[in-house]
């Protein structure tokens, strides 16, 4: 903005031109809870044969093939969480989103 004009200029100061803002980015966080809910065994429920998670997490929806059988189900189908677990055992947690 120009605060001086010359000597004798009787027109008032105009600010000089601002671009217009651009819209502002909004960034949505979710804040996502985690429990531990126990520890369980991932078995097939047709041979008992162990299964092993080689991609990482998974969720009980997820479609897990035994590799003995070929049987596929959900994963909720294959894990037990009673005792004894047998050496495929997994950690167990369950996570929600807070709304």
């Amino acid at each position: 903005m120009s605060v001086f004009r010359g000597i004798g200029d009787s027109r008032r100061a105009q600010p000089d031109r601002v671009a217009p803002v651009a819209a502002a980015h909004v960034e949505e966080r979710r804040t996502a809870h985690a429990g531990w809910v126990g520890v369980g065994t991932l078995a097939c429920n047709r041979c008992d044969a162990p299964v092993a998670l080689t991609a990482g997490p998974v969720r009980p929806t997820d479609t897990l093939t035994c590799p003995f059988c070929r049987h596929r189900a959900a994963a909720r189908d294959f894990l037990s969480l009673g005792t004894p677990t047998r050496p495929a055992r997994v950690e167990v947690r369950a996570t929600y989103d807070a709304r």
